[in-house]
């Protein structure tokens, strides 16, 4: 039996790792066999073309090399680790995919939509998560949590303006798929958060 797709997005400081976490640990108290992952990254090749993507010094990184970057290590991510774990039956908790790209590369920075369309369409064409968990808060909370951490990245060095473009392309995902989409209220303390994310995956997925 073919494992279950998981994927959870959100902005700058909206506890995705954290979450991510607590639903690996509670599959596996069902008896799921999880495997826990990355966007971009996952694989040895996919983590070196994230660490380009990231690296705060790649200012003059383009916004078509940075999309087409990112397809890049989704095909070899999928490829080498997601495709092989579902099929083995296992659940994959991914820390972002394809939605990402919609909210970053196309909300953030613009990109047409049929560029993203048609790399999406040749990457992994009708595989879709089977759930995912939007953690969505608001701009201004997310960027004073993540500035908690160590130093920003290329991405977290962006404008207010830029993280709210990203915010409502993911919020226009959500709305236009919310068969796949939960949309969890991140701005609210870790129990609470969790409490909905249960929730989510109760309704959805059953274990």
């Amino acid at each position: 039996m073919r494992g279950r797709f998981i994927t959870m997005e959100g902005g700058e400081g909206a506890g995705k790792s954290t979450m991510l976490e607590r639903v690996a640990e509670w599959l596996e108290r069902s008896a799921h066999p999880v495997v826990r992952t990355r966007e971009p990254g996952g694989t040895e090749l996919a983590e070196k073309l994230r660490d380009i993507l990231l690296d705060r010094t790649n200012l003059l990184l383009s916004g078509k090399a940075e999309l087409l970057l990112m397809f890049a290590a989704r095909a070899q991510h999928l490829d080498e680790l997601i495709r092989p774990a579902l099929a083995r039956g296992d659940w994959v908790l991914c820390d972002r995919f394809t939605d990402a790209t919609w909210a970053y590369q196309g909300g953030g920075r613009g990109l047409p939509g049929e560029d993203i369309e048609a790399l999406e369409t040749l990457v992994h064409g009708d595989l879709q998560p089977d759930l995912t968990l939007l953690l969505d808060l608001p701009v201004e909370l997310g960027l004073k949590r993540a500035s908690r951490r160590s130093q920003a990245d290329r991405f977290e060095q962006e404008s207010i303006d830029f993280f709210q473009r990203v915010r409502n392309a993911y919020l226009e995902r959500a709305a236009a798929a919310p068969g796949r989409f939960a949309v969890i209220d991140a701005s609210k303390g870790v129990e609470e958060v969790w409490a909905q994310i249960q929730l989510a995956l109760q309704e959805r997925l059953v274990p």
